[in-house]
């Protein structure tokens, strides 16, 4: 017999995916035509004394002429503005991409003025200096790859105490400029009219701060600068008579003291030289990478190297030193917050102009050292907080840390007090005039150059202390002991809370979800904080099917996005932060399909999985489990969450190193 046929379901129209604009991060977004060359010139206005101050103290101590001098001074500069092109915008894999801007190292002083002064000294003794220069430069080119590789020994402790130390040590130079003589730049402390400049432009920029908003606000440097400069013209402090005795074009060509010279000596030395510079240039990599909220990885710090030394063969060929991203720049990338890397694209090209336009530059160079002082406390003092900010992601209840950390710092401040003075113009308590002479340093009393060079700057041996005492406490032998630690609360403080209380404090362990936070607070007084752990872990463990889907669905979805930025907001994911857009793409992929598969959210402690990766790889493979499996899987990650808030939150909260610490006891290392 015949049956009615029952037609087939029509399925339904496949509606349309929903237009996504490219998320495009911050450092590649382009600021309009004006404010692209604002932001830029104030970026320039920044670095500009740093910049030409090198060639200065160079040609007074190896006995170049006045036209030398200014020959140096723009072939700086035109070389400064091509550095910062390479390492902003890059070309294949030469550049960083991040708005870092090149400047001359100052750790060269030393062994640059020696080399030219051994081979002649003046125009002649340049000469081998190029050649120096030239040769260090292929060097550091060339092992850019192999030095990527020590990325795993450059951790959050090394890196945040390297990025402090820089700032720490740069802010007596900001200092110096602040009580420095406008017209003779010697040092004056006394004199109430420094003072009032540099105070009063730090003023203007922090009211600027304060006031202004947007664009305004972005520029505080530049303007407080003009501010001040101006004030200081009203009042004869400042002049540009200089201004109208240079040239409106002036080119200086390549090799213009004469054909390079290579020594084997000087390459060495300068050799030694860029690989602690580049050591360095690595902190401030991460610095920035920090403040504009990017990932660096190997690859990027063997682009930033070999960026350097190509910088630094180019300025060799062009009658300059060997380069290194600037810190006061880095320091206003985080005071402005502009962290476009076309910014000091754009400053690069305003520097080449200024290098074939002498009497640009002779306007720059005309803001007196008391105002350009002040500014430059802010920045120094800014890139030491973004070292601060670095250091509070590293665990200083690990003892080993905690030595790095210091010691380094100690080290550094050390040899940087101990550095040699130049003679110095002081009031004393009579009203009179005393010179002050010149003082030998610490690295004077070493017996060669090749130990005078790392004891040359307080950064320098920081960043040396640093590497060396990583590798002694986590790379070397059997690993010590860490110290027990964990947050404030304490146990006593607990067993006094009313519940609502505990819920308060408490909450953010288990997402607020109220049944977990109940069960465990019934189960009070705790004897110790191992029973108060325990107490959370059975109460999530314990609950009915519903309760425990509840809980799982209270934590944000992995790939959940912001709507305004597009970023990840999925809180103890920092494994994740800083991802390129193809990397983002595919967590919110691997996130929106587990959601669309299982019904509730990816949740992976991050904690224990911070490299993309492994994230990714570890998502996957969870697709194929059966659900009440995956549930399983879920709480787990869940308590593992909840172990590390709780260890962030409770004093003493291991109690195996709480132990240890306490009653000296021998239990062995059993962290991973």
């Amino acid at each position: 017999m015949a049956t009615d046929a029952v037609p087939a379901a029509t399925p339904p129209a496949p509606t349309a995916p929903k237009f996504r604009r490219k998320r495009v991060h911050p450092v590649d977004q382009v600021p309009p035509v004006g404010k692209l060359v604002g932001l830029g010139a104030q970026h320039v206005v920044a670095f500009y004394a740093g910049a030409v101050l090198v060639p200065i103290l160079i040609a007074g101590a190896i006995d170049l002429d006045g036209e030398a001098l200014t020959m140096l001074i723009t072939a700086d500069l035109f070389t400064c503005g091509i550095a910062s092109l390479l390492q902003a915008v890059g070309i294949w894999k030469i550049g960083v991409r991040l708005p870092l801007l090149q400047g001359i190292t100052f750790a060269t002083l030393a062994p640059v003025i020696k080399i030219a002064n051994d081979h002649g000294g003046g125009r002649v003794g340049l000469q081998t200096v190029y050649g120096a220069v030239i040769a260090a430069g292929i060097f550091t080119f060339l092992i850019a790859p192999y030095f990527a590789k020590l990325i795993r020994f450059l951790p959050a402790v090394v890196t945040g105490t390297l990025i402090t130390i820089i700032g720490i040590c740069l802010i007596p130079i900001g200092a110096g400029d602040a009580v420095s003589d406008p017209a003779t730049h010697q040092h004056d402390p006394a004199n109430p009219r420094w003072v009032m400049y540099a105070l009063g432009t730090v003023l203007l920029i922090v009211l600027m701060q304060r006031f202004f908003r947007g664009f305004m606000a972005t520029i505080s440097i530049l303007l407080g600068l003009a501010v001040g400069t101006f004030v200081a013209w009203i009042l004869g402090d400042a002049n540009f008579d200089k201004v109208g005795d240079a040239g409106w074009v002036g080119v200086t060509p390549p090799f213009a003291f004469g054909a390079p010279r290579f020594d084997i000596v000087a390459i060495v030395s300068l050799i030694v030289v860029l690989l602690v510079v580049i050591v360095e240039s690595t902190g401030s990599v991460f610095a920035t990478g920090e403040i504009v909220g990017k990932r660096i990885k190997k690859d990027d710090i063997a682009a930033t190297v070999r960026a350097d030394g190509l910088a630094t063969v180019i300025g060799g060929s062009f009658n300059s030193f060997p380069y290194t991203a600037f810190s006061e720049n880095v320091g206003l990338v985080r005071l402005t917050g502009v962290k476009s890397r076309w910014v000091v694209a754009c400053a690069g090209v305003i520097m080449i102009l200024l290098g074939l336009l002498p009497k640009m530059a002779k306007v720059v160079e005309s803001i007196p050292a008391p105002v350009l002082g002040g500014a430059a406390l802010i920045m120094f003092a800014t890139v030491a907080i973004v070292g601060i900010q670095t250091l509070t992601t590293v665990d200083f209840t690990d003892h080993r840390n905690l030595i790095i950390s210091a010691t380094s710092l100690a080290v550094a401040l050390y040899v940087e007090h101990s550095q040699s003075s130049a003679p110095t113009t002081m009031i004393d308590k009579d009203g009179a005039t005393v010179e002050v002479p010149a003082l030998p340093g610490i690295n004077q009393a070493m017996p060669n150059i090749f130990l005078e060079i790392p004891f040359s700057t307080g950064i320098t041996m920081g960043a040396l202390t640093a590497i060396l005492l990583n590798l002694l406490f986590f790379h070397v032998g059997k690993r010590g002991p860490a110290v027990a630690g964990g947050g404030s609360i304490t146990l006593d403080e607990v067993n006094a809370m009313t519940a609502e209380q505990f819920r308060v404090t408490f909450g953010n362990v288990v997402q607020d979800v109220g049944w977990v936070l109940d069960r465990a607070y019934d189960q009070r007084p705790f004897s110790d904080v191992h029973d108060l752990r325990s107490a959370f872990q059975e109460a999530m463990l314990t609950g009915t099917d519903d309760e425990q889907l509840e809980l799982i669905r209270s934590f944000p979805n992995l790939g959940a996005e912001d709507e305004e930025t597009g970023e990840l907001v999925a809180i103890d994911h920092k494994g994740l932060s800083h991802l390129e857009e193809t990397e983002h793409r595919n967590v919110v992929e691997l996130a929106t399909a587990y959601r669309e598969h299982f019904g509730f959210p990816l949740v992976i402690c991050a904690r224990e999985t911070e490299r993309y990766d492994r994230v990714l790889r570890h998502g996957w493979s969870r697709m194929d489990n059966a659900e009440l499996s995956e549930k399983s899987f879920a709480l787990i990650e869940i308590a593992k969450i909840a172990n590390y808030r709780f260890d962030d939150l409770v004093a003493d909260a291991n109690p195996f190193t709480s132990a240890r610490f306490g009653r000296g006891a021998q239990l062995p290392d059993i962290r991973n």
